[in-house]
C-alpha cells in the first residue's frame, strides 16, 4: 500500500471505492471511470486486490485515467473465507480510519463482504454496494450458494443502498430474498464508447491478422474463459453451423482456466481449423470492426460489456436470454435473444444473420443508437454522484451540491 494521498480535504466528499481485482471485465472498467470522472467536489480513492491467474488486468486502463489504486494483496476474488481475509479486513479498517471517507462503495462479492464489514465496524456514514451480476446461482454448488445468500442478506442490512446494473439483476436479487426492491437503485453501466463508435476505421485489419478473406463470415465471442460464460455452448453452436454447411470461422477472444479444454474441443474434426483463440486483446475496436456477429452464450450475466461494445461498434449481437441481457437487447430490434443452453437455437440465429447481412443493417444501427443513449460514462458518473448526495443528505450531512454535467464530461475526456 504505497499510495499516499496529497492531503485529505475537509471541503470535499471523500469516497473510498473497493473492488476485489482489476481483472479484464465490466466492473474494473466501471470503477476506473467512476474514480476518474467524479467532479472536483469529490475526492476518490480506489482499493483493489490482486487478479487470479489467466484473468488479465486493467491496471493500465486505470493508470491511464489518473487512477492509482491502493493495492491490498490479501483481497482475492474467491468465494471462500481464509486467514488472508482477516488481514485484508484489518488493512481496510486502517485505510478507512486514515482517509475518513463519507462514502464507502464496494463492487464484486469479496470486496462487498470485506469493504462493507470494515465500513460498518468503523461507522462510515454511507455504505453502498453495486451488483454487476451475482454469484448466487450458476457458479457454485448448492451448499456454497446457500451460504453466500445468507451472507448477502446480512451485508444488505449493513448497506444504505444496493445498486444493480439492470432491472433483471435487481429482480433476481429481490426474488432470492437479498433485500426488498425498495433498498435497490438501478444504475446501468457506463463505458467509454467513443473508440467503439469509431471502430470502422480499423476495418480489415483483424481479418488480415487472422489471414481471412473479407467475404469469409466471422463470428466471435469476447470474455473470460470461465464456466459461467459457457464457451462450450458457443463451440457446439459453431459445430451445428458447420454441420449445416456454413463456411463461417469463429474467434474466441479472452483467456482463463478453460482455455485448454476449449482448444481441445475446437481441434476435433468438425471444427478443426475453423476456430481461432487470440487470448486477451486491448484493441477491441479492431476486433469488433471485423466481426459479422458477436455471440454471448452465458448461463448468467449482469450486463455484458462485450455486447454493449459490439453494439456501439455496429456489430450484430446474438445472446442467450439470461440475467440482464433482455434489459440490454430488444429482441429482433437491437439484437437477437435465444434460449439458454440451446446450441441449435444459437447456431441457427447466428446463421440467419450471416445469411442475410442486409436485413441486419437496421438492427445494427438501432443497437448503436441505443447504447449511445444509455451507456455512456458521463451518465454513469452523474447518476452515482447524485445518489451519493441524496444519501448523505438523508443523514443530515451538509455537503456541496451536485456539480454540472459539463464538468463531469470534462473529467471523463
Amino acid at each position: 500500500m504505497s499510495y499516499s494521498p496529497a492531503g485529505i480535504s475537509s471541503r470535499q466528499i471523500r469516497v473510498l471505492r473497493v473492488i476485489a481485482r482489476l481483472n479484464v471485465g465490466g466492473p474494473a472498467l466501471h470503477v476506473s471511470l467512476l474514480n476518474s470522472g467524479m467532479d472536483k467536489r469529490f475526492m476518490s480513492w480506489l482499493v483493489t486486490g490482486t487478479e487470479n491467474p489467466g484473468e488479465g488486468t486493467l491496471l493500465d486502463y486505470a493508470l491511464a485515467r489518473g487512477v492509482e489504486p491502493v493495492v491490498i494483496p490479501e483481497i482475492l476474488g474467491q468465494a471462500s473465507l481464509a486467514p488472508r481475509d482477516v488481514a485484508a479486513l484489518i488493512k481496510l479498517i486502517a485505510l478507512i480510519r486514515r482517509f475518513r471517507p463519507h462514502v464507502v462503495h464496494t463492487h464484486t462479492a469479496k470486496a462487498g463482504f470485506l469493504g462493507r464489514l470494515a465500513a460498518w465496524l468503523v461507522g462510515v456514514p454511507v455504505v453502498l454496494h453495486t451488483y454487476h451480476g451475482h454469484v448466487l446461482a450458476g457458479y457454485y454448488g448448492r451448499m456454497r450458494s446457500a451460504g453466500l445468500l445468507v451472507m448477502e442478506r446480512v451485508l444488505a442490512r449493513m448497506s444504505d443502498r444496493l445498486i444493480a446494473v439492470s432491472n433483471r439483476v435487481r429482480d433476481d436479487l429481490v426474488s432470492l430474498g437479498v433485500a426488498p426492491a425498495s433498498r435497490f437503485t438501478v444504475v446501468p453501466l457506463g463505458l467509454d464508447l467513443e473508440p467503439m463508435f469509431d471502430a470502422k476505421r480499423y476495418k480489415g485489419m483483424f481479418r488480415r491478422e487472422l489471414e481471412l478473406q473479407p467475404d469469409v463470415p466471422l463470428v466471435g465471442i469476447v470474455g473470460r474463459l470461465f464456466p459461467i460464460k459457457n464457451h462450450s455452448l458457443f463451440l457446439e453452436a459453431a459445430a451445428c453451423m458447420r454441420a449445416s454447411g456454413s463456411e463461417a470461422r469463429f474467434v474466441v477472444v479472452g483467456d482463463g482456466p478453460l482455455r485448454g479444454s476449449l482448444e481441445e474441443r475446437a481441434s476435433q474434426p468438425d471444427l478443426r481449423g475453423r476456430v481461432f483463440f487470440t487470448g486477451w486483446r486491448h484493441d477491441l475496436p479492431k476486433v469488433y470492426s471485423d466481426l459479422d456477429v458477436l455471440a454471448v452464450s452465458s448461463i448468467n450475466e449482469g450486463t455484458p460489456v462485450s455486447a454493449i461494445e459490439a453494439m456501439a461498434a455496429g456489430c450484430a449481437v446474438v445472446a442467450t436470454r439470461v440475467g440482464g441481457l433482455p434489459d440490454l437487447i430488444d429482441h429482433a430490434r437491437t439484437g437477437i435473444l435465444v434460449p439458454s443452453g440451446n446450441a441449435v437455437a444459437l447456431g441457427a440465429a447466428l446463421g440467419r444473420l450471416l445469411a442475410d447481412p442486409g436485413s441486419s443493417e437496421q438492427m445494427r444501427a438501432a443497437a448503436s443508437s441505443e447504447v449511445r443513449g444509455r451507456f455512456m460514462a458521463s451518465r454513469l458518473v452523474t447518476d452515482v454522484q447524485r445518489l451519493y448526495l441524496e444519501l448523505l443528505g438523508s443523514k443530515g450531512i451538509c455537503l456541496p451540491q451536485f456539480g454540472d454535467t459539463d464538468e463531469t464530461k470534462a473529467n471523463l475526456a
